[in-house]
Order: structure tokens, then C-alpha cells, then sequence
């Protein structure tokens, strides 16, 4: 009844496309016939005036029966935006068709490096579930953390708004920090969050409620709901308390990490993260910073333990650059080793790493601030992982960053055997050429 009562409301933009489709179908008949009477007056079509009136016809018909489409799509989903274009159609349809059947992928990291993956793998699967690191004790997050006792918001919504689909005025909206004044430095998208933290009662439940609210395609979920804090052991054995006061340390000693730890000891991941890891058919680690985005995310072995028992096929993707203050000189080994020697042993098979020469005075840059390209390496494949190279270089801004389309592919070939996504690019006429399969 709703729906009946939907279509006879005005303004719905489906009535009119009858009407025009209806129009159509007169044009076409009309061609069919070589006279018409009128008004008792029979008038005869000429041949070309017939083919004309077939071709206007059948230009109309397909008119009326897109716009039709369109007018269904938004009465059964009135969150679609007033203007609905092709592209928002096929969207439409492969997302109900294809992305809700695909794999479950978890992801497990933090920072940028997650959220620039995630914005790429929404165009596999709908089944995303984004394990998030709340370790965070700067910038704005740590002063929410510090004020009102809540987790820290930031990572969270960064990946909230890399999965949304929503529009674009929304998503500045809720990344825009305010530049003056008490809250300088603040994002508006941490005070939402924090405000619904308010309401819904719960940090997990805000962060379902926005994600609610933003549409977003999988969901996000803290690795764990106590209030931890991150910890770090030097290689002379002193302790630094905090993830944001980490990396300074480390340069300032220029002692490397030796391990890393959380406080309180006995904190437990969020139950929800177990369950999405076990009845996942594919597990992500990173890309991120190693120590202070992904690390904080191992140091439960629950989560380890759950990780090692599932079947889903494992990846890990290496960052292109090392970072100052956290892996300064690290090869892609060393990158892995630390993950073992925290993991207890190996917890993927298949390694992630970028091939692409990055252009010289960019790179120049980056190693003035001690920081080096990140390679494929004889000592990883000979520790039996597979190592999967590949262009993923984007740079925006002059910061080095993985390209997420190009990731999302090679994980497509990776996942599915073949570029699922440009099949889909095919649906709308998008040609392009792309690398091809990955063969294990």
C-alpha cells in the first residue's frame, strides 16, 4: 500500500515517463502503417516519413524507459540523490546483485594507509568489515580521549567516510577542521561522532548509528572497547608510553623499536572482530604504519590466534616508503619479521608490494627525512611467503600514497582470479586496459 501510495504522489518522476513511453508506442505504431485517419480525413505516410516516425519513436521509447528505471531506483531507495545518473544505475544494481554476494574481507590496520585501501575494495564486495586500531592519543582524537573519556574517533572515521556513499559536500563536511578558536585543529567528523556517542549511549553503537546514516558499504568496528594505551620498548630496554609520543622518541634516541605493547595488559578485542575474522574467506593486514597502526592490532592474541586458525586466504600489503621514527631502514623483511616475532610465527602467506619507480625529485624528498622505497626482497620469498609486485604509486600533493583502484585490481585478481572491476567498468562503457590476472 505504501508504494501505490508513493506512485500516485506527485513530483515522483515515474508518471510522466508512462506518459512519454505511451507516446512512444502511438510514434511506433503510426511508422507500422501506411495511412492514418484523422478527424474522418485519411492521410497516407509516406515511406520516409514512416522510417522517420519508427526512429523518433524508438529514441523516445528508450527515453521513457530510462527514466522509468531511474524513478523506480529512487522510490524503492529514497536515499538515492534527487538526480540519479547511469553510472548511479549500475551502481544500483551491482551493488545489489554482485557486491552483497561477494567475499567477506576483513581489513586490519589504521591511519591513511586503511582508509586509502578501503575506498578501493567497495568496488569488490559489500562484505567488508574494517578492524580499526584505537590507540590513537594525539591531534583531536586524543583530546576527545582526554575530555570526555571516549575512544579516540579519528581512524574510525576516516574509514566510516572511505566506505560512505554519500555526497561530496557531506564528506567535506564531516573532514573539515575548524581553524580557529578552542576546537582549532578539531574535525567536525570526530565531534559527530562524539555527539552520537552521546545519544546512542556507546562508542560501538555511534559508530553503527554513522554508519547508518552515511550508508556505508560494509562496517567498521574498534579492534577492541577498553580505553588501552600504546606502549614501546626500545632496543636499550627504556619504555614509551603513548602512540603519538613513540615515533618522536625513536628519533630522538635514534634507538630502534624492540617491541611493542598495550596497557592494561588484560584488555580483550571487541567480540564482534573474532566472529568477522572466523567467517572471513579473505584477511587484509595494512597497508600502515607498522608499530602504530597495525602493530596495535596484533598485540591481542586473541585476534592472532583467530587469525592463524582461519582458512581465509591471507594478505599482507607492505607500505611503499619506511617511516621515519618507526621502521627507519627496514626492508620489506624486516617489515615481516617484526610481525612474526610479535604474531609468534607466520599469520599470511601472500605479500603485497609496490614495483613503480617513484619519480626521483619526490623521492629525494622523502630521504632527506630518512625515509626509503620499500622493495620486494630474496630473503621474504625464501621464507616461503608470495610475493605479488605490482604498480601501486599515487602521489597527490607531493605525499606518496598506494593508487586504491590499482590496489583494488590486483586484490580482484587476487580474490576472484580476474579484474572484476572491469567488468563492471565494461557495464558502463568505461574501457580501459589493465594488468593482467594474478596466477598464485
Amino acid at each position: 500500500m505504501p508504494m501505490i501510495i508513493d506512485f500516485l504522489k506527485p513530483g515522483i518522476y515515474i508518471k510522466r515517463w508512462i506518459v512519454l513511453m505511451l507516446v512512444s508506442i502511438i510514434l511506433i505504431s503510426a511508422s507500422l502503417t501506411k495511412s492514418i485517419d484523422v478527424f474522418n480525413v485519411s492521410v497516407v505516410l509516406r515511406t520516409s516519413l514512416r522510417i522517420g516516425l519508427f526512429i523518433l519513436g524508438i529514441g523516445v521509447f528508450l527515453i521513457s524507459l530510462m527514466g522509468l528505471i531511474k524513478g523506480f531506483i529512487r522510490l524503492l531507495n529514497k536515499s538515492l540523490p534527487y538526480r540519479i545518473s547511469q553510472k548511479t544505475i549500475f551502481d544500483a544494481i551491482y551493488s545489489k546483485g554482485f557486491l552483497e554476494k561477494g567475499p567477506r574481507i576483513v581489513a586490519i590496520g589504521g591511519g591513511t594507509g586503511l582508509s586509502t585501501m578501503l575506498r578501493g575494495i567497495k568496488n569488490l564486495t559489500a562484505n567488508i568489515t574494517a578492524v580499526v586500531t584505537v590507540a590513537d592519543d594525539g591531534g583531536g582524537s586524543g583530546k576527545l580521549r582526554e575530555d570526555l573519556g571516549m575512544l579516540p574517533p579519528g581512524d574510525i572515521r576516516n574509514c566510516i567516510l572511505a566506505l560512505a556513499n554519500t555526497e561530496e559536500i557531506m564528506q567535506k563536511l564531516l573532514n573539515y577542521r575548524f581553524k580557529e578558536g578552542s576546537l582549532k585543529g578539531q574535525s567536525f567528523g570526530n565531534l559527530f561522532l562524539a555527539a552520537m556517542t552521546g545519544i546512542a549511549g556507546s562508542f560501538e553503537k555511534a559508530v553503527k548509528l554513522m554508519s547508518e546514516v552515511l550508508a556505508v558499504r560494509g562496517k567498521v568496528l574498534p579492534v577492541t572497547l577498553d580505553n588501552i594505551n600504546l606502549c614501546a620498548e626500545l632496543e636499550d630496554g627504556r619504555i614509551v608510553v603513548g602512540e603519538s609520543k613513540i615515533p618522536e622518541e625513536v628519533k630522538s634516541s635514534k634507538l630502534p623499536i624492540k617491541r611493542v605493547f598495550i596497557t592494561p595488559s588484560d584488555a580483550k578485542p571487541y567480540s564482534e572482530v573474532l566472529d568477522e575474522i572466523e567467517r572471513a574467506d579473505v584477511i587484509i593486514i595494512g597497508p600502515g604504519s607498522l608499530y602504530t597502526s597495525i602493530m596495535p592490532n596484533l598485540v591481542f592474541k586473541e585476534v592472532v590466534e583467530s587469525i592463524k586458525k582461519s582458512r581465509a586466504k591471507k594478505i599482507y600489503i607492505a607500505n611503499i616508503m619506511t617511516q621515519p621514527g618507526e621502521t627507519e631502514g627496514y626492508l620489506l623483511c624486516d617489515h615481516i619479521e617484526a610481525i612474526e616475532r610479535h604474531c609468534g610465527g607466520k599469520i599470511f602467506d601472500i605479500v603485497i608490494v609496490n614495483n613503480q619507480p617513484i619519480p626521483p625529485d619526490v623521492l629525494e624528498r622523502y630521504r632527506e627525512d630518512g625515509a626509503q622505497p620499500v622493495w620486494s626482497d630474496k630473503k621474504t620469498v625464501e621464507k616461503g611467503y608470495t610475493v605479488v609486485e605490482e604498480g601501486l604509486l599515487s602521489i597527490s600533493n607531493g605525499l606518496i600514497r598506494h593508487n586504491s583502484a590499482k590496489l583494488a585490481r590486483l586484490l580482484s585478481n587476487i580474490v576472484f582470479g580476474k579484474d572484476v572491476i572491469h567488468e563492471y567498468r565494461l557495464g558502463y562503457l568505461r574501457l580501459k586496459n589493465f594488468s593482467k590476472p594474478f596466477k598464485s
